[in-house]
């Protein structure tokens, strides 16, 4: 399942401490066209969003359960965003992880997130509960341009990171179109990937491959 960051801060326009023309969804938007349709050739893929609607709601919102050659239903979905809630981010994790039926199988989320928690859940807490609860559920966090924003004090980031550890996941910064490109490849392609990345935690178990994502 990818876990996308739909929150009213993915419609600004600062990136790298620079104004830019474009929205910060610009990016990550092209960077998910050019790497599902490799992926969703071998993986069934779903998606959950969080953050669009009504402004500074906390939104959660499944939009596909994983299927075979989900390219285009998820880009359709990402394409029509309008950025405007808050970020429960956790919620949206928990409920991608019971479409996964974390509890009896084997699966894998993806987390994208720009931004902290901000509708009372727990990103670390969540991440021990599945750790405990689940069969082999890996969660992988993409941190998109989390490194220049001062009000994200550094427990925030603290948070995300300790939901992927306790998960054996990954957590990667991106702070580019490129760098997201890389990130969804990691976290979205085959995991025996990550074993060619030596300073960043292998995923838990190979079978994961044949998991649904």
């Amino acid at each position: 399942m990818i876990v996308f960051d739909a929150s009213g801060s993915m419609a600004g326009n600062l990136g790298q401490g620079i104004m830019t023309e474009k929205p910060r969804i610009y990016e990550v938007r092209k960077a998910l066209a050019r790497v599902l349709p490799e992926v969703t050739r071998v993986r069934k893929v779903g998606l959950i969003t969080y953050g669009p609607g009504p402004y500074r709601q906390c939104n959660v919102h499944l939009d596909l359960r994983p299927v075979p050659n989900a390219t285009e239903p998820i880009m359709s979905v990402v394409g029509a965003l309008s950025p405007a809630g808050k970020t429960p981010l956790s919620e949206a994790v928990e409920q991608a992880a019971e479409v996964l039926q974390y509890r009896s199988k084997p699966g894998v989320v993806v987390l994208l997130t720009d931004g902290e928690e901000t509708c009372n859940g727990d990103p670390c807490a969540l991440g021990k509960s599945l750790n405990e609860d689940g069969v082999n559920l890996t969660v992988h966090v993409i941190g998109f341009q989390m490194k220049n924003f001062t009000w994200m004090g550094e427990t925030s980031i603290l948070d995300v990171k300790c939901l992927a550890r306790e998960t054996g996941g990954l957590y990667i910064s991106a702070e580019n179109e490129e760098d997201l490109v890389k990130a969804f490849q990691q976290t979205l392609g085959c995991p025996m990937m990550s074993i060619l990345m030596p300073d960043m935690p292998v995923a838990r178990d190979a079978s994961l491959f044949h998991a649904g994502s």
